[in-house]
């Protein structure tokens, strides 16, 4: 199961899978979360970087004097969790009750309305 990670962390998972390499540095991590205009101090990232390792999101490979941070949990697969845990904690599980609540409640734009119903019908064809 994955767990639960903090926004602090998140924002740092978010740089690390947007990271076109097989492996992260401290220094993009750094530079990232300056670019996001969140920067952060050295220590503290080095114990968020702890934790999400605890957390089974990273693992880090010591190079010299440096970590190497590879990905554990893609970004599908707590985007995926997250939203399980959504449904069961909001809407009791219920699919339905999410997308009834987006549709009557406005919260769609027409083309996004119209991608939801394409998708719902290409999925529906595949059964």
């Amino acid at each position: 199961m994955v767990q639960q990670i903090s926004d602090a962390e998140l924002e740092i998972m978010k740089i690390v899978w947007g990271n076109p390499d097989e492996v992260t540095l401290f220094p993009y991590i750094m530079d990232g979360l300056a670019a996001r205009g969140k920067p952060c101090q050295k220590n503290t990232l080095i114990v968020l970087l702890s934790r999400l390792m605890n957390k089974g999101f990273l693992s880090a490979r010591k190079v010299g004097r440096r970590n190497e941070y590879t990905i554990l949990v893609s970004e599908t697969e707590y985007q995926t969790a997250q939203t399980k845990n959504f449904l069961d904690r909001i809407y009791e599980g219920s699919v339905k009750g999410l997308v009834s609540n987006l549709i009557l409640g406005d919260l769609l734009a027409d083309e996004e309305y119209e991608e939801l119903k394409s998708l719902l019908e290409k999925g529906k064809g595949q059964s």
